[in-house]
C-alpha cells in the first residue's frame, strides 16, 4: 500500500492510496477529509493537488560525507544529526524558491522512514514497529551558508529545503536494495541503491531515540552521501525510489 494525502477540486483534504507514477488514478479511501466513498472512486492525479504525504513535527537527517568534507572533516564514526523543521517541508510538484543570495545550492536523495507511534529507547531490530513506511526526500543546502554556522539553520533548514513525498509506502513495498535516482530537467545524473547509504533507518533510528522522543509523522532520514551540485533556477528535479514513487519539484529564484 502506497498512501497519499491531496486537495481534491472541491478543496477537501483527502487520502488515497496511489503509485506514485502520473499514469495511474488515485484510488481515494472512503470516510475521510469529512465526505464518504461511495463505491470505488478514482481520480486523475493532475485534477488533485498532491500533498505532503505527512506532518512531521521535525524532521532528524544524519550528516553524511559530503557534508562532512565541506567542512574537511573525516566521516563520523557515529551518526551525527541536523534537524529540519515543518516549513521545510516542500510537497510533490510544488515550486520551491531558493533563499535570496544563494550561490550554491546542492541536491542529496535521502530515504525517509515516516514514524507511526511515539518513541523512545529503540534498538535498532525492532525499528519496523515504529515505522509506519518510506517516503522520497530531497536533502537542498546552501552551501554558501554552509561553513558559516554550526547549527546549519541557514544552510540546511530554509523554506522548501524538505521536499517529501509522494506518498508513504508501507516497509514490505521497500526492498533494502532498492535504486535510487535523480535526474535534472529529465537528464540522469546520479543512480545509487538504499543499501549504498551512509547509516540504516535502523542505527539512526536507535541513535535518535535515545536523546529524543520521535512523533507520528515524524521523518528520520538516511542519506545517499551523494550529492548533485549546481542546482539553480529553473531546473526541475525528480527524485525516483523503487517501491516508493516519483518526487517531482522545481527550483526558481527569488
Amino acid at each position: 500500500m502506497r498512501t497519499v494525502r491531496f486537495r481534491d477540486p472541491a478543496g477537501n483534504v483527502r487520502r488515497g492510496e496511489w503509485s506514485g507514477h502520473s499514469d495511474d488514478e488515485i484510488a481515494v479511501r472512503s470516510h475521510y477529509g469529512g465526505r464518504v466513498t461511495i463505491g470505488t472512486e478514482t481520480l486523475p492525479p493532475d485534477d488533485v493537488t498532491v500533498l505532503a504525504p505527512c506532518d512531521p513535527s521535525k524532521i532528524v537527517c544524519a550528516l553524511t560525507k559530503e557534508s562532512d568534507e565541506m567542512v574537511d572533516r573525516s566521516a563520523p564514526s557515529r551518526p551525527e544529526f541536523f534537524l529540519k523543521p515543518p516549513s521545510a517541508v516542500a510537497s510533490h510538484r510544488e515550486t520551491i524558491e531558493l533563499p535570496h543570495g544563494a550561490e550554491r545550492i546542492t541536491s542529496e536523495p535521502a530515504v525517509g522512514a515516516v514514524i507511526s507511534e511515539h518513541c523512545t529507547n529503540v534498538h535498532a531490530e525492532a525499528v519496523e514497529d515504529v515505522i509506519a513506511g518510506y517516503t522520497c526526500l530531497n536533502d537542498l543546502t546552501n552551501h554558501a551558508e554552509r561553513g558559516r554556522e554550526r547549527e546549519l539553520i541557514r544552510a540546511k533548514a530554509f523554506d522548501g529545503a524538505a521536499p517529501i513525498g509522494p506518498v508513504v509506502s508501507r516497509p514490505e513495498n521497500v526492498r533494502s536494495d532498492a535504486s535510487i535516482s535523480l535526474s535534472v530537467n529529465g537528464k540522469s545524473v546520479l543512480t545509487t541503491a538504499a543499501d549504498q547509504l551512509e547509516f540504516s533507518i535502523g542505527v539512526l533510528i536507535e541513535e535518535i531515540t535515545r536523546h529524543l522522543s520521535l512523533q507520528p509523522g515524524d521523518i528520520v532520514a538516511a542519506g545517499t552521501g551523494d550529492a548533485v551540485d549546481s542546482i539553480e533556477g529553473g531546473d526541475t528535479l525528480t527524485l525516483e525510489i523503487d517501491g516508493i514513487g516519483r518526487l517531482v519539484h522545481d527550483i526558481a529564484t527569488i
